[in-house]
């Protein structure tokens, strides 16, 4: 379970009233945490570009008596993680393959079942919507979430026009992306512990210029709520060293079939012209199988209802 009291959990609590200075030692703090371990007040400063009595104050800020406590948090809090990888290998210690396997897949199939007792589905509803009528539609995931935004972008490019998947390595070349983003436009942010600061940042950036906020993360708890205009929560929790993203992209296959179901005209039209391009320009050779077939969520019968009910 979830330490409410460590020092990752107090930094996503107060992040959004913190001050400037405040949030380049939370970010600093989030992404090197390994390092910030081994820094002192005024090296962490000179690291930031800002005086010491900024760090100290910010260790006070989250409750902690001085700066060594904070210190002692942030190593202890290394050492927890670390602890959870040495777990990892006690608890599958002596299991075959076949069991790692079986206890691998029960383990997501859990995380499905509280994502379905759990997603507010008046939040989805909400989130159809916003991506429908939104003239722009940013989607941004950093590091492990970076699949799950690429294959939601993928999709979402076949449903509508102006998607916009945000790839960077730095937060300034993520602000370069979002430059036109207004209130017309909404961005969907993708991110689960460890939390990615980048995609909170753009996040909060995005709210500032008005657009519409979507999150997909994995409790209330979870910093990416700070801005967003609804939740779409998901359950991953680490089953060894790497996250579990079954929920999270059932989630976002939902939100795809949701879509289509909203707009099938423009989807087949699309899809249509897709194929044709295809086939003009011999892209694959007639080489793929079932473009637009019985199989699919988009039948003759879901596309055309009254023509079948005739």
């Amino acid at each position: 379970m979830e330490n409410r009291h460590d020092i990752i959990s107090r930094i996503n609590e107060k992040y959004a009233a913190m001050s400037k200075g405040h949030k380049a030692i939370a970010t600093y703090i989030m992404e090197h945490y390994d390092q910030a371990a081994f820094m002192t007040a005024a090296k962490l400063g000179a690291e930031l570009g800002i005086s010491e009595s900024t760090v100290v104050r910010f260790a006070a800020g989250l409750g902690y008596e001085g700066y060594p406590q904070m210190q002692q948090a942030i190593a202890a809090w290394v050492k927890g993680k670390l602890n959870t990888v040495d777990g990892v290998g006690a608890k599958y210690a002596g299991s075959t393959q076949s069991e790692i396997l079986t206890s691998v897949l029960n383990s997501d199939i859990e995380k499905l079942r509280h994502t379905i007792d759990h997603l507010d589905p008046a939040a989805f509803e909400t989130a159809v919507d916003l991506i429908l009528s939104a003239k722009r539609v940013y989607i941004l995931g950093i590091r492990s979430c970076e699949p799950l935004a690429g294959f939601l972008s993928f999709y979402l490019g076949m449903i509508r026009d102006n998607v916009i998947q945000i790839k960077s390595t730095s937060t300034s070349e993520i602000f370069e992306q979002m430059l036109r983003i207004d209130e017309e436009d909404c961005i969907i942010g993708i991110s689960f512990p460890r939390y990615s600061m980048r995609t909170l940042k753009a996040m909060e950036f995005a709210n500032d210029r008005s657009a519409k906020v979507i999150t997909i993360t994995d409790s209330v708890h979870s910093p990416m709520n700070l801005y967003s205009s609804c939740n779409l929560l998901a359950r991953s929790d680490m089953v060894s060293i790497v996250d579990s993203l079954v929920a999270p992209l059932s989630v976002i296959n939902a939100l795809v079939v949701a879509l289509c179901m909203k707009s099938p005209e423009q989807v087949r039209k699309n899809l249509e012209r897709l194929e044709n391009a295809w086939n003009n320009y011999q892209v694959y050779m007639n080489d793929e199988i079932n473009f637009i077939n019985e199989d699919s969520v988009l039948t003759e019968s879901f596309l055309n209802p009254k023509e079948t009910e005739d």
